[in-house]
């Protein structure tokens, strides 16, 4: 029996990259996972990958809009019966320093990142309310934790995902519901990978393990957070960071 046999799980932003990845190590784990996402040629190619739509399925999702939000959770329990585990995890960054960023790109990062966990959050809350329990893993970042140059944006964003997490934590405990979040550094995707070298040698020297994270190895963490093996925490953040900003 895998730690989550039978489980019904939704994970947004999960078409690519470590969204991919937690919901790779979920099927493995035993659930049955659907995959939201705006990119809908990337969600296809990951239902595929993933082992077909008995393990699988794809829902076009942009996280800002409540509507599509409970519209992937309808797929999810249609396909595959109640909520079980959310993974709030859709993302994407406009990096630039506060002098040259503008409105929209901040107004964005606000809104996917942090409005999209309120109404992913809120959304399963509701349902497995109704089901007698259930699990929620949020993204933040360790830029929500110390603030890096060129992110007010996201940095702020990520901090905010915390504190929302830790409110509806309280909020949900009563009914068996468990809100955690995970707080990633660096971590090897095609992202990170674009960096100039130079600022990834930076990164990577302010690391004590010494090395960047594998996205599965992020996925490990929040496959505890969703399991019963953490059944005792809520409300909680654990850093994913090699050591990293401790």
């Amino acid at each position: 029996m895998g730690l989550l046999e039978g489980k019904t799980a939704v994970v947004t932003g999960g078409a690519r990259g470590i969204g991919l990845e937690i919901a790779r190590a979920f099927i493995e784990a035993g659930a049955r996972v659907v995959v939201g996402d705006v990119d809908d040629d990337a969600g296809a190619a990951a239902i595929v990958e993933l082992g077909g739509s008995d393990k699988a399925r794809y829902a076009h999702c942009d996280v800002r809009d409540a509507a599509q939000v409970e519209a992937m959770i309808d797929v999810a329990e249609e396909a595959f019966g109640p909520l079980g585990v959310l993974v709030n995890n859709a993302g994407v960054t406009r990096d630039a320093t506060m002098r040259k960023m503008t409105e929209e790109q901040f107004d964005d990062i606000i809104a996917i990142h942090l409005k999209g966990t309120w109404n992913g959050t809120r959304a399963a809350a509701s349902r497995m309310r109704d089901h007698g329990g259930g699990a929620i893993v949020n993204l933040s970042s360790i830029s929500g934790k110390v603030g890096l140059v060129g992110q007010t944006n996201y940095s702020a964003a990520k901090a905010g995902i915390v504190g929302l997490t830790k409110a509806a934590a309280k909020e949900i405990a009563f009914a068996g519901v468990r809100v955690n979040a995970v707080q990633p550094g660096l971590v090897r995707t095609a992202m990170t990978l674009a960096m100039p070298a130079h600022v990834w040698e930076e990164k990577l020297a302010e690391i004590p393990m010494g090395r960047a994270a594998e996205p599965s190895e992020v996925a490990q963490v929040v496959l505890f957070l969703a399991s019963d093996m953490s059944s005792y925490m809520t409300g909680t953040v654990l850093e994913i960071t090699g050591g990293r900003h401790i």
